[in-house]
């Protein structure tokens, strides 16, 4: 007799949990209910076991939920062949960015998924994304990552482009990890990121952190509100290749003001694809000169996420500095 992969199964709620209210989809089948509606799919080839962690929308899913979910993670990864976590679609291109930093070097693999209509719905997606999330977490390959619509993406590349379209996901700025087709999964081993240590969870976070996407015309004054609000972190979604203003409304200046705040200011790029780079343009050699922090390639869920996370573990300038210099999971390339 085969052995069949271990798989835990966390939900959270979601769409794909969701029944139809008095006030829209909200989340309504518990656990139970989703292993009795995949048990046909799923009984021949895996042991699965469902445990109910959350019963939310993913609007509601904030920091606290992310150290609950990744201690659930942590505490089941020992003794899983595999973890598959049924999420909201809004906000799971956070979640699994948070996770790609708390769990560092996870020896299995963690695979979110969800759907766009729910799982009662004739027409769902659910199904086939969960039948893809499981194929992946029974892959042995280690990480965390977000399976949608026939696609294995890395968790800290994954991007929600699409509000109603099935293909709801796409991976910025670096490969897919794997797909399915007739051949079945296909992993693209050049592009997965190797555990480099010992397995952790480091689930301290700072959730002081404000994310701005700059418009012409933008006022300076806001970064004093934020010092005055106590904000630790800023995340700039900059013009093109990290381009911001100077010139009748000088930003240069309050990036100034808020460094020697101990504010880290990261700057990223408003483009989805391709990298942000400083030190082309006049104004983006700037802001580096008063101390900002590139985001390079990284997707906005991630540099917000990794913010959040380096600011949990020190509050030093320069070790967040080169917290964001370094690549752990894949973020940057």
């Amino acid at each position: 007799m085969v052995k069949k992969e271990k798989i835990l199964m966390l939900t959270t709620g979601g769409t794909i949990a969701s029944l139809s209210s008095e006030e829209g989809l909200a989340p309504g089948l518990v656990g139970i209910d989703l292993q009795k509606k995949v048990n046909y799919l799923l009984y021949d080839c895996y042991d699965v076991t469902v445990k109910d962690i959350l019963h939310l929308d993913s609007s509601n899913i904030q920091p606290e939920e992310w150290v609950f979910i990744g201690q659930h993670v942590y505490d089941n990864a020992n003794d899983y062949d595999g973890i598959v976590i049924v999420h909201g679609t809004d906000t799971m291109a956070y979640t699994a960015s948070i996770l790609s930093f708390m769990l560092r070097n996870i020896p299995i693999p963690v695979v979110l998924t969800g759907s766009q209509l729910p799982l009662s719905h004739p027409l769902t997606d659910a199904y086939d994304n969960l039948r893809y999330a499981f194929a992946m977490a029974a892959s042995k390959v280690p990480g965390i990552f977000l399976s949608f619509n026939r696609k294995i993406i890395l968790g800290c590349r994954a991007v929600k482009v699409r509000t109603t379209g099935f293909d709801a996901f796409e991976s910025v700025n670096y490969p897919l990890i794997g797909f399915v087709d007739s051949k079945g999964l296909n992993i693209n081993k050049e592009v997965l990121v190797p555990p480099s240590g010992p397995f952790e969870y480091q689930s301290n976070l700072n959730t002081d952190v404000f994310l701005i996407k700059l418009t012409p015309g933008f006022n300076p004054k806001i970064f004093d509100m934020l010092i005055e609000m106590n904000y630790k972190g800023v995340v700039i979604e900059a013009f093109g290749s990290g381009g911001l203003h100077f010139v009748n409304r000088n930003l240069i200046e309050k990036l100034k003001k808020l460094v020697e705040s101990n504010v880290s200011v990261v700057v990223s790029s408003q483009c989805l694809y391709e990298r942000s780079d400083l030190s082309i343009y006049q104004a983006g050699q700037m802001a580096l000169k008063q101390g900002v922090i590139p985001a390079y390639d990284m997707t906005t869920e991630a540099a917000v996420t990794k913010l959040s996370w380096a600011l949990g573990q020190t509050s030093d300038m320069d070790e967040i500095r080169q917290i964001f210099k370094t690549n752990f999971v894949g973020e940057i390339s």
